[in-house]
């Protein structure tokens, strides 16, 4: 086998195990998205747990609208208003519930609209 034909080997395999973006999305909405279900709201020793996996939501949610506010950005400018307006959501949202004044249910829910979402345009492409 020549050296060229080694590296394209080489190449295929890294490219093989390398996952998409949307895969490497998709298992970040799930790990967030898992510790925020698995939150008991209830106990107030609990409140670290929710706090940090609110603030890693957080991340994850600010990450995604720097990219869509990206003039680069390729995806239809209608899906990066509506990714942009859920993360400004998200943001509010997680403020009321890290003042106790809102749960972090409906951060689920967003994010595993997200993850439908990732899903189905995997899908499409």
């Amino acid at each position: 086998m020549s050296n060229a034909q080694l590296a394209r080997a080489a190449y295929a395999n890294a490219t093989a195990i390398t996952p998409s973006m949307r895969d490497t999305e998709y298992r970040a909405f799930a790990e967030v998205t898992r510790r925020l279900a698995d939150t008991d709201t209830e106990t107030p020793q609990a409140f670290p747990r929710l706090a940090e996996a609110v603030q890693l939501n957080q991340r994850l949610w600010t990450m995604l609208a720097t990219d869509v506010a990206d003039a680069g950005n390729t995806l239809p400018d209608a899906l990066r208003a509506q990714i942009f307006y859920l993360a400004e959501f998200t943001r509010h949202h997680s403020n009321k519930v890290l003042r106790e004044k809102a749960s972090p249910e409906v951060l689920v829910e967003v994010n595993t609209a997200m993850m439908r979402g990732l899903r189905a345009r995997e899908g499409a492409v």
